[in-house]
């Protein structure tokens, strides 16, 4: 009692999913619209259903997870959605998803393995290929975050302060490499959810 028929659940999904295409029409212009389905149908459509099958899947899902700045940025104004800051806000939230979700995945693999889906760290029982992922997307997130800064985009706020970011993140990524602890794992994914927003903060703040 009380729960959805799967079918039911994908119906009211797929008209909420409408009913907000439409919404971003209406409110906003086509293009920012047709971003907003593309990033409906590859995350719903594409990213979901490979969860179980790949573990590509989330180098996949980062794809629809950093489009909603070039969303922003088309409701604006249409020529600004694949603008610089627009596209360098796209690749920092592509890459930074990577070492986000990882960390998830390595804290929860049991879990996500008696679920049957081929996250990485369900795949890779030893470490050795996550824990690489993460060092190398961190590491290349480090001088991506600082191009804002450095190509005019924002100031000399955000360069400084996303090279610290980028730093101790990376920092973090190195202690999970090392130990391979849950604890560390949960230190990896709680200084993610202070980068990002830091990070974005800074640049538009540095703008202002």
């Amino acid at each position: 009692a009380g729960r959805i028929a799967p079918r039911a659940a994908a119906a009211l999904g797929f008209i909420l999913g409408l009913v907000g295409c439409e919404i971003v029409y209406l409110a906003a212009n086509p293009l920012a619209a047709a971003l907003t389905a593309l990033t409906l149908v590859s995350y719903a459509g594409i990213y979901t259903p490979l969860k179980r099958h790949t573990t590509l899947n989330t180098i996949i899902g980062a794809v629809p997870g950093a489009l909603p700045p070039v969303i922003g940025a088309a409701a604006v104004d249409p020529s600004a959605a694949f603008s610089l800051p627009a596209v360098l806000m796209f690749a920092i939230m592509f890459l930074w998803q990577l070492p986000h979700f990882l960390a998830i995945a390595w804290l929860y693999r049991e879990d996500y393995a008696r679920a049957g889906l081929a996250m990485l760290p369900v795949r890779d029982p030893t470490g050795e290929a996550t824990f690489r992922q993460i060092l190398l997307t961190s590491l290349a997130l480090l001088p991506l975050g600082l191009l804002p800064g450095a190509l005019g985009v924002a100031g000399e706020v955000s360069f400084f302060g996303s090279l610290i970011a980028g730093i101790l993140f990376l920092a973090f990524g190195i202690r999970l490499a090392r130990s391979g602890s849950a604890a560390d794992a949960r230190l990896l994914f709680l200084a993610s959810l202070v980068y990002l927003p830091l990070v974005l903060s800074l640049m538009v703040l540095d703008r202002v």
